[in-house]
């Protein structure tokens, strides 16, 4: 690990050195590339300089303690104690650190929210979903924004899809992807019993420019009269788009603004967002077969996370949390569930690597 530690260093040295080469700081792709290097390397070498310090005191501690008297000698066992207890909690810090990044860290990420089975009140969730995770970017100090909404006839969803801008973006929201199930009484129930209805999230990390090159004769672009509430040229006007990928047949619609050529550069980022998706899924496919998509079927029975009103309960299924405070949560208070499955993934990784 020292090894590999050393070599870390002397890499960000060099990328340190490259943030001031007028060369590089010219090369708008190249600086991104350094400036994300340099990102991912800091911590690493901050907290691996701490590491040396902490054995270089606990060298001159122990040093000391071998002439030391009486209280003297008492005082540096602590300090020894202490330098012990560091170099060990550094030493774990490092191990965590040194695993293999995600790829997907450090992007922007699109979020699409579906309402799955139980009608409109699955659409309402949707709705839910969306406000909750628009609370839960303020909150992470993201910046959040509807790229498209397909609103339902009682103020829900039929689907919306969220853009999330931000360095931890990826890192706070890779682990909602997938079936939603909310378990409480309906504003169209009338006898006050309790449903069980889903929805989908589905969780992609944006493709940047130069990552997925999509050709012109490649796209079909259909335009058409946008529907539901909207601005003054909504329902007046084609500015409506739908643009499918003719080889892979995906579809992306959006409406929300009021001019085509703002819909379709929207239309473009998702689409280029979910190719990079199924490039990626077809890479890990290779490597493992048993992979599951995110969606699932979206059924009530599948679900990664349960919303339960009347308990004031959410429960993520995925490593067996409960919290009784669905209230905070849907208030965008989501740290604890997103830091316990971060938690459990390092955990799972570091056995891997063991």
């Amino acid at each position: 690990m020292l090894e590999r530690l050393s070599e870390l260093v002397r890499e960000y040295d060099v990328v340190v050195a490259q943030l001031s080469d007028p060369s590089v700081i010219s090369d708008p792709r190249r600086l991104r590339e350094v400036s994300k290097r340099h990102h991912e390397l800091e911590p690493v070498v901050e907290a691996y300089r701490s590491y040396q310090a902490a054995e270089a005191d606990l060298a001159t501690a122990r040093e000391m303690l071998v002439g030391a008297e009486g209280e003297d000698r008492e005082l540096l066992a602590g300090e020894i104690d202490s330098a012990e207890g560091r170099l060990a909690d550094l030493e774990e810090r490092l191990r965590v650190l040194l695993l293999p990044r995600d790829p997907n860290d450090g992007r922007n990420v699109i979020v699409e929210i579906r309402g799955a089975e139980g009608g409109e009140e699955a659409n309402l969730f949707a709705r839910d979903l969306a406000e909750m995770y628009l609370r839960y970017a303020e909150r992470c100090g993201l910046k959040a924004e509807i790229l498209s909404s397909g609103p339902s006839p009682m103020g829900g969803f039929n689907e919306v899809t969220l853009l999330v801008k931000g360095q931890e973006a990826w890192a706070r929201f890779k682990h909602e992807g997938g079936p939603h199930r909310v378990q409480r009484v309906p504003v169209t129930e009338s006898q006050g019993r309790v449903h069980t209805s889903s929805a989908t999230v589905t969780v992609l990390p944006e493709a940047e420019e130069l990552e997925v090159q999509v050709d012109e004769k490649d796209i079909r672009v259909d335009v058409y009269r946008s529907t539901g509430p909207g601005g003054q040229s909504v329902n007046t006007t084609d500015s409506a788009v739908r643009v499918t990928h003719l080889p892979t047949g995906i579809v992306v619609s959006m409406q929300d603004e009021k001019s085509q050529i703002q819909n379709r550069a929207k239309a473009m980022q998702v689409l280029k967002a979910r190719l990079l998706r199924a490039e990626q899924e077809r890479q890990a496919a290779e490597m493992s077969k048993a992979r599951r998509s995110q969606v699932g079927g979206g059924g009530r029975s599948e679900k990664i996370r349960t919303y339960n009103y009347k308990e004031n309960r959410v429960t993520d299924h995925r490593i067996g949390l409960t919290l009784y405070k669905l209230d905070k949560v849907l208030m965008g208070d989501l740290d604890e569930l997103v830091d316990a499955l971060l938690a459990d993934e390092r955990a799972r990784q570091l056995a891997a690597e063991e």
